[in-house]
Protein backbone atom coordinates (compact mmCIF):
# COMPACT_ATOMS: atom_id res chain seq x y z
CA UNK A 1 0.00 0.00 0.00
CA UNK A 2 3.26 2.66 0.72
CA UNK A 3 3.88 2.56 -2.72
CA UNK A 4 0.21 3.53 -3.57
CA UNK A 5 0.40 6.66 -1.92
CA UNK A 6 0.06 10.01 -3.30
CA UNK A 7 1.45 12.96 -0.83
CA UNK A 8 -1.32 14.90 0.33
CA UNK A 9 -1.25 18.28 0.40
CA UNK A 10 -2.29 18.51 4.28
CA UNK A 11 0.65 17.40 5.62
CA UNK A 12 2.40 20.28 6.39
CA UNK A 13 -0.64 21.70 7.87
CA UNK A 14 -1.04 18.25 10.28
CA UNK A 15 3.01 18.55 10.72
CA UNK A 16 2.32 22.51 11.77
CA UNK A 17 -0.55 21.79 13.69
CA UNK A 18 1.22 19.04 15.67
CA UNK A 19 3.84 21.50 17.12
CA UNK A 20 0.87 23.93 18.23
CA UNK A 21 -2.13 22.48 19.29
CA UNK A 22 -2.04 19.64 22.43
CA UNK A 23 -4.44 17.44 20.37
CA UNK A 24 -5.56 17.21 16.53
CA UNK A 25 -8.66 16.60 15.10
CA UNK A 26 -9.23 15.55 11.61
CA UNK A 27 -12.09 15.22 9.92
CA UNK A 28 -14.19 14.15 6.76
CA UNK A 29 -16.43 11.68 4.85
CA UNK A 30 -15.52 8.47 4.91
CA UNK A 31 -12.54 6.57 2.63
CA UNK A 32 -10.83 9.58 1.56
CA UNK A 33 -7.39 8.18 3.66
CA UNK A 34 -7.89 10.41 7.18
CA UNK A 35 -6.18 7.07 8.43
CA UNK A 36 -3.77 6.59 5.84
CA UNK A 37 -2.35 10.20 6.03
CA UNK A 38 -2.13 9.99 9.84
CA UNK A 39 -0.03 7.28 10.27
CA UNK A 40 1.79 7.63 7.84
CA UNK A 41 2.39 10.45 9.49
CA UNK A 42 2.40 9.08 13.29
CA UNK A 43 5.38 6.94 12.88
CA UNK A 44 7.52 9.96 12.98
CA UNK A 45 6.43 11.05 16.70
CA UNK A 46 6.01 7.55 17.89
CA UNK A 47 2.36 7.63 18.00
CA UNK A 48 0.04 4.64 19.48
CA UNK A 49 -3.18 3.82 17.22
CA UNK A 50 -6.32 2.29 18.38
CA UNK A 51 -9.27 2.99 15.95
CA UNK A 52 -12.75 2.42 17.70
CA UNK A 53 -14.27 0.72 14.41
CA UNK A 54 -12.77 -2.20 16.60
CA UNK A 55 -16.16 -3.35 19.24
CA UNK A 56 -13.95 -4.46 22.20
CA UNK A 57 -11.98 -0.90 22.08
CA UNK A 58 -15.49 0.83 21.16
CA UNK A 59 -16.88 -0.70 24.13
CA UNK A 60 -14.62 0.18 26.76
CA UNK A 61 -14.12 3.84 25.49
CA UNK A 62 -17.83 3.90 26.11
CA UNK A 63 -18.15 2.21 29.22
CA UNK A 64 -15.21 3.67 31.17
CA UNK A 65 -13.05 6.58 29.05
CA UNK A 66 -11.02 6.86 31.76
CA UNK A 67 -10.16 3.39 31.54
CA UNK A 68 -9.45 3.33 28.29
CA UNK A 69 -7.20 6.56 28.21
CA UNK A 70 -5.57 4.89 31.39
CA UNK A 71 -4.53 1.74 28.74
CA UNK A 72 -3.33 4.18 26.07
CA UNK A 73 -0.49 6.04 26.91
CA UNK A 74 0.53 9.37 24.64
CA UNK A 75 0.96 10.78 22.34
CA UNK A 76 -2.09 8.29 21.24
CA UNK A 77 -3.69 8.50 17.54
CA UNK A 78 -7.54 7.84 18.01
CA UNK A 79 -9.24 6.79 15.16
CA UNK A 80 -13.06 6.93 14.25
CA UNK A 81 -14.16 8.98 17.47
CA UNK A 82 -17.62 9.76 16.06
CA UNK A 83 -18.41 6.14 18.31
CA UNK A 84 -17.23 7.66 21.37
CA UNK A 85 -18.02 11.41 22.61
CA UNK A 86 -17.78 10.26 25.90
CA UNK A 87 -13.97 10.38 25.52
CA UNK A 88 -14.31 13.93 25.04
CA UNK A 89 -14.41 15.27 28.62
CA UNK A 90 -11.43 12.90 29.70
CA UNK A 91 -9.09 14.00 26.83
CA UNK A 92 -9.13 17.73 28.07
CA UNK A 93 -8.87 16.05 31.62
CA UNK A 94 -5.49 14.18 30.24
CA UNK A 95 -4.24 17.54 27.79
CA UNK A 96 -4.96 19.66 31.04
CA UNK A 97 -2.43 17.52 33.03
CA UNK A 98 0.70 17.94 30.31
CA UNK A 99 2.63 20.61 28.99
CA UNK A 100 3.44 19.71 25.73
CA UNK A 101 1.91 19.47 22.27
CA UNK A 102 1.24 16.86 20.15
CA UNK A 103 -0.60 14.68 22.82
CA UNK A 104 -3.96 13.22 20.31
CA UNK A 105 -5.10 12.79 17.18
CA UNK A 106 -8.09 12.27 16.43
CA UNK A 107 -10.23 11.19 13.53
CA UNK A 108 -14.12 11.30 12.28
CA UNK A 109 -16.80 11.26 9.43
CA UNK A 110 -19.14 13.30 10.84
CA UNK A 111 -18.95 16.73 12.11
CA UNK A 112 -22.62 17.12 13.46
CA UNK A 113 -22.36 16.42 17.67
CA UNK A 114 -18.60 15.16 17.46
CA UNK A 115 -17.72 19.11 16.66
CA UNK A 116 -19.79 20.12 19.34
CA UNK A 117 -17.79 17.95 21.83
CA UNK A 118 -14.58 19.22 20.29
CA UNK A 119 -15.29 22.65 20.30
CA UNK A 120 -16.63 22.57 23.89
CA UNK A 121 -14.03 20.02 25.49
CA UNK A 122 -11.35 21.03 23.73
CA UNK A 123 -11.58 25.22 23.46
CA UNK A 124 -8.04 26.47 22.49
CA UNK A 125 -6.60 23.07 22.56
CA UNK A 126 -7.27 21.88 19.68
CA UNK A 127 -6.42 22.43 15.45
CA UNK A 128 -9.38 21.34 13.34
CA UNK A 129 -8.99 20.04 9.98
CA UNK A 130 -11.21 18.46 6.75
CA UNK A 131 -10.11 16.48 4.51
CA UNK A 132 -11.90 15.23 1.45
CA UNK A 133 -10.89 13.40 -1.33
CA UNK A 134 -7.79 14.52 -3.69
CA UNK A 135 -7.68 17.83 -5.32
CA UNK A 136 -7.23 17.16 -9.48
CA UNK A 137 -3.87 18.87 -8.62
CA UNK A 138 -3.11 16.21 -6.05
CA UNK A 139 -3.93 13.58 -8.49
CA UNK A 140 -1.61 14.87 -10.81
CA UNK A 141 1.13 15.87 -8.66
CA UNK A 142 1.50 18.95 -8.99
CA UNK A 143 3.34 20.85 -6.39
CA UNK A 144 1.38 22.52 -3.46
CA UNK A 145 1.16 26.28 -3.87
CA UNK A 146 1.89 28.41 -0.68
CA UNK A 147 -1.18 30.24 -1.26
CA UNK A 148 -4.88 29.24 -1.72
CA UNK A 149 -6.91 30.01 -4.66
CA UNK A 150 -7.60 33.77 -5.85
CA UNK A 151 -8.33 35.38 -8.70
CA UNK A 152 -5.24 37.29 -9.61
CA UNK A 153 -2.73 35.12 -8.07
CA UNK A 154 -0.37 32.68 -10.40
CA UNK A 155 -1.95 29.36 -10.83
CA UNK A 156 -0.45 26.41 -10.73
CA UNK A 157 2.50 25.38 -13.50
CA UNK A 158 1.00 22.43 -14.96
CA UNK A 159 -0.31 21.48 -18.27
CA UNK A 160 -3.75 22.45 -18.70
CA UNK A 161 -6.41 19.52 -19.08
CA UNK A 162 -8.89 19.82 -22.44
CA UNK A 163 -12.70 19.32 -21.71
CA UNK A 164 -12.54 15.38 -22.20
CA UNK A 165 -10.25 15.10 -20.05
CA UNK A 166 -11.25 17.09 -16.98
CA UNK A 167 -14.42 15.47 -17.43
CA UNK A 168 -13.10 11.74 -16.88
CA UNK A 169 -11.66 13.21 -13.59
CA UNK A 170 -15.56 14.73 -13.11
CA UNK A 171 -17.34 11.87 -13.29
CA UNK A 172 -15.16 9.38 -11.83
CA UNK A 173 -14.76 11.52 -8.17
CA UNK A 174 -11.91 12.21 -6.10
CA UNK A 175 -11.80 8.92 -3.56
CA UNK A 176 -8.31 7.72 -3.18
CA UNK A 177 -9.08 3.84 -4.34
CA UNK A 178 -10.16 5.05 -7.18
CA UNK A 179 -6.43 6.41 -8.61
CA UNK A 180 -4.94 2.93 -7.86
CA UNK A 181 -4.11 1.10 -10.51
CA UNK A 182 -6.33 -1.61 -9.52
CA UNK A 183 -9.09 0.62 -8.56
CA UNK A 184 -12.40 -0.94 -8.15
CA UNK A 185 -15.44 -0.59 -10.99
CA UNK A 186 -16.62 2.89 -10.05
CA UNK A 187 -20.39 1.17 -9.61
CA UNK A 188 -19.23 -1.43 -7.45
CA UNK A 189 -17.16 1.09 -5.40
CA UNK A 190 -20.08 3.54 -5.10
CA UNK A 191 -22.42 1.06 -4.20
CA UNK A 192 -20.21 -0.31 -1.42
CA UNK A 193 -19.38 3.16 -0.27
CA UNK A 194 -23.64 4.15 0.10
CA UNK A 195 -24.32 0.69 1.78
CA UNK A 196 -21.52 1.67 4.51
CA UNK A 197 -22.42 5.18 4.60
CA UNK A 198 -25.69 4.33 5.18
CA UNK A 199 -25.01 1.11 7.68
CA UNK A 200 -22.45 2.85 9.68
CA UNK A 201 -23.12 6.49 9.86
CA UNK A 202 -27.06 6.78 9.40
CA UNK A 203 -28.28 3.45 11.49
CA UNK A 204 -25.57 3.59 13.88
CA UNK A 205 -24.85 7.43 14.37
CA UNK A 206 -27.53 9.46 13.11
CA UNK A 207 -30.23 6.61 13.80
CA UNK A 208 -32.03 7.25 10.34
CA UNK A 209 -34.63 4.60 10.36
CA UNK A 210 -36.35 5.12 6.67
CA UNK A 211 -33.58 4.43 5.16
CA UNK A 212 -35.26 3.66 1.51
CA UNK A 213 -36.84 7.41 1.85
CA UNK A 214 -33.35 8.87 2.97
CA UNK A 215 -32.01 7.21 -0.34
CA UNK A 216 -34.13 8.84 -2.82
CA UNK A 217 -33.74 12.02 -1.12
CA UNK A 218 -30.03 11.72 -1.34
CA UNK A 219 -30.39 11.06 -5.36
CA UNK A 220 -32.59 13.79 -5.57
CA UNK A 221 -30.15 16.34 -4.05
CA UNK A 222 -27.09 14.97 -5.93
CA UNK A 223 -29.67 16.04 -9.03
CA UNK A 224 -29.62 19.84 -7.77
CA UNK A 225 -25.96 19.87 -7.30
CA UNK A 226 -24.82 23.49 -8.08
CA UNK A 227 -28.61 24.98 -7.65
CA UNK A 228 -29.95 27.53 -5.31
CA UNK A 229 -31.78 25.73 -2.84
CA UNK A 230 -36.01 25.06 -2.56
CA UNK A 231 -36.70 22.70 0.23
CA UNK A 232 -39.70 23.08 -0.10
CA UNK A 233 -39.93 21.49 -3.27
CA UNK A 234 -37.40 19.02 -2.56
CA UNK A 235 -39.18 17.50 0.26
CA UNK A 236 -42.10 17.29 -1.73
CA UNK A 237 -40.64 15.49 -4.68
CA UNK A 238 -38.57 13.17 -1.56
CA UNK A 239 -42.16 12.34 -0.04
CA UNK A 240 -41.25 13.80 3.13
CA UNK A 241 -42.01 16.84 5.52
CA UNK A 242 -39.79 19.93 5.17
CA UNK A 243 -38.87 19.58 8.68
CA UNK A 244 -37.75 15.84 8.11
CA UNK A 245 -35.62 17.67 5.08
CA UNK A 246 -33.89 20.06 6.69
CA UNK A 247 -33.00 17.49 9.03
CA UNK A 248 -31.40 15.10 6.41
CA UNK A 249 -29.64 17.87 4.81
CA UNK A 250 -27.98 18.43 7.93
CA UNK A 251 -26.99 15.02 8.01
CA UNK A 252 -25.80 15.14 4.67
CA UNK A 253 -23.89 18.56 5.73
CA UNK A 254 -22.66 17.10 8.58
CA UNK A 255 -21.06 13.94 7.07
CA UNK A 256 -19.47 15.48 3.67
CA UNK A 257 -21.57 14.43 1.36
CA UNK A 258 -22.96 18.13 0.61
CA UNK A 259 -22.15 22.11 0.71
CA UNK A 260 -24.49 24.64 1.41
CA UNK A 261 -22.62 27.70 -0.68
CA UNK A 262 -23.94 31.06 1.89
CA UNK A 263 -25.01 33.88 -0.05
CA UNK A 264 -23.17 36.86 0.23
CA UNK A 265 -25.58 39.83 1.44
CA UNK A 266 -23.04 41.98 4.16
CA UNK A 267 -24.51 45.71 3.84
CA UNK A 268 -25.45 45.23 0.19
CA UNK A 269 -28.96 44.95 -0.08
CA UNK A 270 -32.31 43.83 1.71
CA UNK A 271 -33.23 42.19 -1.91
CA UNK A 272 -30.54 39.58 -1.68
CA UNK A 273 -31.71 35.47 -2.44
CA UNK A 274 -30.97 34.35 1.04
CA UNK A 275 -31.15 30.51 0.22
CA UNK A 276 -27.95 28.53 0.11
CA UNK A 277 -26.96 26.75 -3.33
CA UNK A 278 -26.61 22.85 -2.75
CA UNK A 279 -23.43 21.63 -4.12
CA UNK A 280 -21.99 17.65 -3.96
CA UNK A 281 -18.63 17.45 -2.29
CA UNK A 282 -17.55 14.45 -4.72
CA UNK A 283 -18.75 14.91 -7.99
CA UNK A 284 -18.14 10.91 -8.69
CA UNK A 285 -21.01 10.33 -6.25
CA UNK A 286 -22.90 12.62 -7.42
CA UNK A 287 -22.89 11.53 -10.82
CA UNK A 288 -23.62 7.59 -9.75
CA UNK A 289 -26.58 9.01 -8.07
CA UNK A 290 -27.75 11.03 -11.20
CA UNK A 291 -26.84 7.73 -13.33
CA UNK A 292 -23.95 9.58 -15.61
CA UNK A 293 -22.59 6.09 -16.24
CA UNK A 294 -19.11 7.91 -18.40
CA UNK A 295 -17.56 10.96 -18.70
CA UNK A 296 -18.78 11.25 -22.57
CA UNK A 297 -22.96 11.28 -21.34
CA UNK A 298 -22.09 13.47 -18.52
CA UNK A 299 -20.32 15.70 -21.08
CA UNK A 300 -23.29 16.00 -23.47
CA UNK A 301 -25.92 15.74 -21.14
CA UNK A 302 -28.02 18.28 -19.25
CA UNK A 303 -26.09 18.49 -16.08
CA UNK A 304 -22.79 18.85 -17.84
CA UNK A 305 -22.66 22.92 -17.04
CA UNK A 306 -24.03 21.83 -13.14
CA UNK A 307 -21.36 18.89 -12.51
CA UNK A 308 -18.81 21.73 -14.29
CA UNK A 309 -19.51 24.05 -12.04
CA UNK A 310 -20.11 21.55 -8.52
CA UNK A 311 -16.15 20.44 -9.66
CA UNK A 312 -14.73 24.12 -10.25
CA UNK A 313 -16.75 24.84 -6.51
CA UNK A 314 -15.25 21.70 -4.73
CA UNK A 315 -11.66 22.29 -5.89
CA UNK A 316 -11.40 25.89 -4.48
CA UNK A 317 -12.75 24.83 -1.13
CA UNK A 318 -10.35 22.08 -0.91
CA UNK A 319 -7.89 24.55 -2.26
CA UNK A 320 -8.95 26.43 1.13
CA UNK A 321 -9.12 23.13 3.30
CA UNK A 322 -6.04 21.71 2.16
CA UNK A 323 -4.07 24.57 3.64
CA UNK A 324 -5.48 24.66 6.83
CA UNK A 325 -8.35 27.46 6.16
CA UNK A 326 -11.80 28.25 6.19
CA UNK A 327 -12.76 28.77 2.61
CA UNK A 328 -13.97 32.04 2.51
CA UNK A 329 -16.67 30.83 0.26
CA UNK A 330 -20.35 32.66 -1.11
CA UNK A 331 -22.53 33.67 -4.22
CA UNK A 332 -24.06 36.46 -5.24
CA UNK A 333 -27.88 37.05 -6.91
CA UNK A 334 -30.69 39.32 -6.64
CA UNK A 335 -33.77 39.56 -6.85
CA UNK A 336 -33.50 40.92 -10.79
CA UNK A 337 -31.50 37.53 -11.07
CA UNK A 338 -28.08 38.95 -11.51
CA UNK A 339 -25.68 36.41 -10.23
CA UNK A 340 -22.18 35.86 -9.81
CA UNK A 341 -21.32 31.86 -9.11
CA UNK A 342 -18.81 32.34 -5.92
CA UNK A 343 -17.13 35.35 -4.05
CA UNK A 344 -14.05 35.30 -1.96
CA UNK A 345 -13.90 37.16 0.39
CA UNK A 346 -10.33 38.24 1.72
CA UNK A 347 -8.71 41.32 3.79
CA UNK A 348 -12.09 42.97 3.03
CA UNK A 349 -11.95 42.44 -0.57
CA UNK A 350 -14.17 40.16 -2.43
CA UNK A 351 -13.27 38.45 -5.74
CA UNK A 352 -15.81 37.34 -8.43
CA UNK A 353 -15.53 34.41 -9.70
CA UNK A 354 -17.49 33.20 -13.03
CA UNK A 355 -17.68 29.13 -13.91
CA UNK A 356 -18.68 28.64 -17.95
CA UNK A 357 -18.32 25.14 -19.03
CA UNK A 358 -17.26 26.89 -22.55
CA UNK A 359 -14.14 26.80 -23.36
CA UNK A 360 -13.79 30.10 -24.64
CA UNK A 361 -14.65 33.29 -22.42
CA UNK A 362 -14.16 36.87 -22.54
CA UNK A 363 -15.24 40.60 -22.06
CA UNK A 364 -18.67 39.65 -23.16
CA UNK A 365 -18.83 37.01 -20.09
CA UNK A 366 -18.13 39.61 -17.13
CA UNK A 367 -21.98 41.33 -17.16
CA UNK A 368 -22.34 40.51 -14.10
CA UNK A 369 -18.97 41.00 -12.75
CA UNK A 370 -19.27 45.00 -13.99
CA UNK A 371 -22.79 45.02 -12.35
CA UNK A 372 -21.05 44.21 -9.01
CA UNK A 373 -18.35 46.84 -9.30
CA UNK A 374 -20.78 49.56 -9.79
CA UNK A 375 -22.60 48.01 -6.36
CA UNK A 376 -19.76 47.39 -4.36
CA UNK A 377 -16.47 49.42 -3.67
CA UNK A 378 -14.86 46.63 -2.39
CA UNK A 379 -14.30 44.41 -5.45
CA UNK A 380 -10.93 43.25 -6.55
CA UNK A 381 -9.91 41.02 -9.44
CA UNK A 382 -12.25 39.13 -10.77
CA UNK A 383 -12.06 35.48 -12.84
CA UNK A 384 -13.90 33.76 -15.45
CA UNK A 385 -13.21 30.20 -14.83
CA UNK A 386 -13.80 27.60 -17.95
CA UNK A 387 -12.81 24.61 -19.22
CA UNK A 388 -10.38 26.03 -22.03
CA UNK A 389 -6.61 25.29 -21.87
CA UNK A 390 -5.40 29.05 -21.81
CA UNK A 391 -4.63 31.36 -18.86
CA UNK A 392 -5.22 34.95 -20.07
CA UNK A 393 -6.05 38.47 -18.72
CA UNK A 394 -9.08 40.10 -20.11
CA UNK A 395 -8.35 43.45 -18.82
CA UNK A 396 -6.31 44.71 -15.76
CA UNK A 397 -8.70 43.53 -13.61
CA UNK A 398 -10.11 40.13 -14.92
CA UNK A 399 -8.42 37.34 -16.54
CA UNK A 400 -9.60 33.44 -17.64
CA UNK A 401 -8.04 30.66 -16.06
CA UNK A 402 -8.95 27.02 -17.15
CA UNK A 403 -10.40 24.67 -13.92
CA UNK A 404 -7.44 22.27 -14.15
CA UNK A 405 -5.35 25.18 -13.21
CA UNK A 406 -6.75 25.46 -9.79
CA UNK A 407 -4.46 24.12 -6.98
Amino acid sequence: MVNMYKRRYLEDVVLGFNKSFKALYLSGPRQVGKTTLLLRLAKRFGFNYVSLDEIGQQQLAQDDPALFLQKHSVPLFIDEVQYAPQLFPFIKLAVDRVKRTGLYWLTGSQQFSIMRNVKESLAGRVGIINLLGFSLAEKRRIPKLKHPFLPGTAPAKARPLGVKELFVHIQRGSFPVLTHKNAPALSAFYNSYLQTYIDRDLRDIFKVSKISDFHRFLSLCAARTAQILNISDLAKDAGISVNAAREWLNILEASFQVYLLQPYYRNISKRIIKAPKLYFLDTGLAAFLTKWKSPETLLSGAMAGAFFETFVVGEIIKSYWFRGEEAPVYYFRDKEKHEIDLLLEQEGKLYPVEIKLASKAGAADLGNINYLRKKIGNVSTGAIINAGQLHLAIDRDNEVLPASLIS
